[in-house]
């Protein structure tokens, strides 16, 4: 087996991630739980995820500063509109600003002090970015290069993917068949559609195009054939075309509508 295991719910990982030593590629192994354990990192995606929490945590010391001089302020003699601002009152927003954020391990309010007041635990935020930017894989398998594990398990996710696409974007569940062979035809179209769905997605990766393939097709979904009727005439048409639509077919390799 190779299995993804959520690393951060596992204070034991603390050490070993602390000590690991990541080569060229960015892999590296210990132990865990009797296993392999392979670990491959992404240092911008880590930088990424650190960046945004530090961020998070900043507008929440920004809020909390802006209740500290409101409540100065208020002491000194200074009045504004609305509710008098109270320390209990500041607590209370504050906490559940911070739990909304899910970021209670860093930030803490004092609520032994006599006026409102926090702590940040730069220690749980060191350990959180021991986390960010890897990818935990326990495995049984001992023949495996850390690379090859780390392919096998970006490829079962890859499948995993396909599957919530056919649920989704394609909508293969419910089947309302009841004959064998209506079932097969149904899950063969929607084998198709997924076929389809994965080299639109190839075509507009390699072309360096942001849209996906879901945002593709509803974005190509809005171009209609029209057909009028003037007595015995009928007259054909497009409706017309936005630049977006038209970098699209360049992006997917086809003729643009005539």
């Amino acid at each position: 087996f190779i299995l993804a295991v959520p690393a951060r719910r596992y204070g034991e990982l603390v050490e070993t991630f602390r000590d690991l030593v990541f080569d060229e590629a960015g892999l590296a192994e210990a132990a865990f739980a009797g296993h392999r354990l392979i670990v491959a990192h992404d240092p911008l995606r880590a930088a990424e995820q650190s960046e945004k929490r530090r961020a998070r945590i900043s507008e929440l010391e920004t809020l909390a500063e802006r209740m500290v001089g409101k409540l100065d302020a208020q002491d000194a003699g200074a009045t504004e509109r609305g509710r008098r601002a109270s320390d209990r009152g500041a607590y209370s927003r504050f906490t559940r600003a911070v739990a909304e954020a899910e970021l209670s391990r860093f930030l803490q309010a004092d609520f032994t002090a006599d006026r409102f007041s926090w702590s940040l635990n730069e220690a749980a935020i060191a350990e959180a970015e021991l986390f960010d930017g890897k990818l935990a894989l326990p495995t049984n398998a001992p023949d495996l290069t850390r690379a090859e594990a780390v392919a096998r398990y970006k490829a079962l996710a890859d499948i995993e993917r396909g599957f919530r696409v056919l649920k989704s974007d394609i909508e293969i569940a419910p089947v309302h068949h009841r004959l064998p062979d209506r079932i097969r035809a149904h899950a063969l179209i929607c084998f198709l559609a997924l076929a389809l769905y994965r080299v639109m997605r190839m075509r507009l990766k390699a072309k360096g195009h942001t849209a996906s393939p879901r945002t593709a097709l509803d974005l190509l979904a809005r171009i209609q054939k029209h057909t009028a009727h003037a007595g015995k005439r009928s007259f054909h048409g497009l409706s017309k075309t936005t630049p977006e639509q038209l970098d699209l077919f360049d992006a997917l390799s086809l003729p643009k509508p005539a």
